[in-house]
């Protein structure tokens, strides 16, 4: 188990900048998720810590000790790709072992890790059983004890779930978090799943166009994003945006024009607001209310109902925007289709974003945070 540590780590390929400036530590036995849309540099980054890829600029620290020109084979770290590259003709066991036999280990300690790792990992009664034999998410299985045999100090997971469909990835989600936990091992996992990043992380960084947008524990993360591109990334269904003008300031308090032309004040930091500038109003789409319970609200036209069993999501189009809002609310909700609805605008529960996209500081304190 080792500390990792990213010091101004750049990766450029020729006069393209894929990685910029990342500084990031991770502590010994945390469980680090890169997240971020296609292209953000995260399996770059991934890469750059295995030693696959070079970097470009600034130091990369393994057990604090500088690991830049140290080749992969050297560094103490163990790594599971999107693919499961298993060896067809091997057994599970053989695929298993096959890196340490190609590192001159004695074959009593072989079969001694691999017997211990497959009883982690539930795979003691398949042994003997080829890949061919095996389902989606046994092979993960091997692949990722393939990595635990050879005792990493750091273990890094390049989007491992993406081949699986949707119920071997909840049951995998659970498998490899119960893993960590039993491990204690510093993990760092790439996915483009914010789902993944939301239940498995113990801190979550956020990618955009090869920086680090936010860092922070997931639940800070969802209620208190950093930025625009933060707050819209993180949340299944995506934060709802609305254009607000700025009508006046107070202490940790600033009023916004809606554009219904109502107003509202919102508990946030106002130091650097001015009266007249042009912001946006971001709120979740569970934290709307129904009209009747709301000082504040909007009213749109059913566009689309979504009746998902135990959740309902509404698309309501606001006609002084016309773009939609999603109004979502737990059970069922029976509302048709064109039909005209008012929704409510929680003060305590609203985010502000200046043009550049940076968040006002909400003040309101959200519980689990």
């Amino acid at each position: 188990m080792a500390s990792v540590a990213l010091r101004n780590v750049t990766k450029a390929w020729g006069d393209t900048l894929v990685s910029k400036d990342i500084n990031l530590e991770i502590g010994e036995g945390e469980f680090v998720v890169f997240v971020g849309p296609s292209g953000c540099g995260k399996s770059t980054l991934l890469r750059m810590i295995a030693g696959l890829e070079t970097i470009t600029r600034g130091d990369l620290l393994i057990g604090g000790q500088r690991m830049n020109e140290v080749p992969p084979a050297e560094r103490g770290i163990g790594m599971v790709f999107q693919s499961y590259a298993l060896y067809p003709h091997l057994s599970v066991a053989e695929n298993m072992s096959f890196g340490l036999k190609l590192a001159g280990v004695r074959r009593s300690e072989i079969e001694q890790r691999v017997n211990q790792v497959a009883e982690v990992l539930q795979l003691a009664h398949l042994l003997d059983r080829r890949p061919k034999a095996l389902s989606g998410g046994q092979r993960q299985r091997v692949a990722i004890g393939r990595t635990l045999v050879a005792e990493p100090r750091v273990f890094l997971l390049d989007e491992p779930l993406s081949n699986l469909d949707a119920a071997l990835r909840v049951q995998m989600r659970i498998e490899i978090s119960r893993l960590h936990k039993r491990l204690k091992r510093t993990m760092i996992y790439v996915t483009h799943d914010q789902i993944e990043a939301m239940t498995l992380a113990d801190k979550i960084v956020v990618l955009e166009a090869g920086r680090i947008a936010q860092v922070g524990r997931p639940l800070e993360l969802y209620h208190y994003p950093a930025n625009r591109f933060v707050a819209g990334f993180i949340g299944s269904p995506r934060m709802n945006f609305l254009p607000v003008k700025v009508t006046a300031t107070a202490l940790d308090q600033v009023q916004v024009q809606l554009p219904n032309a109502q107003r509202i004040w919102l508990p946030v930091e106002s130091a650097g607001v001015v009266a007249g500038s042009n912001m946006s109003l971001g709120i979740r789409p569970e934290h709307l209310l129904s009209s009747d319970i709301a000082d504040v609200t909007l009213e749109g036209e059913v566009q689309v109902v979504e009746q998902l069993g135990h959740e309902t999501q509404i698309h309501i189009q606001i006609p002084a925007i016309r773009q939609n809002l999603v109004y979502r609310q737990e059970d069922v909700v029976l509302v048709e289709e064109g039909a005209l609805m008012g929704i409510g605008l929680p003060p305590e529960r609203c985010h502000l974003f200046r043009e550049d996209g940076s968040a006002c500081r909400r003040l309101h304190q959200e519980p689990g945070v």
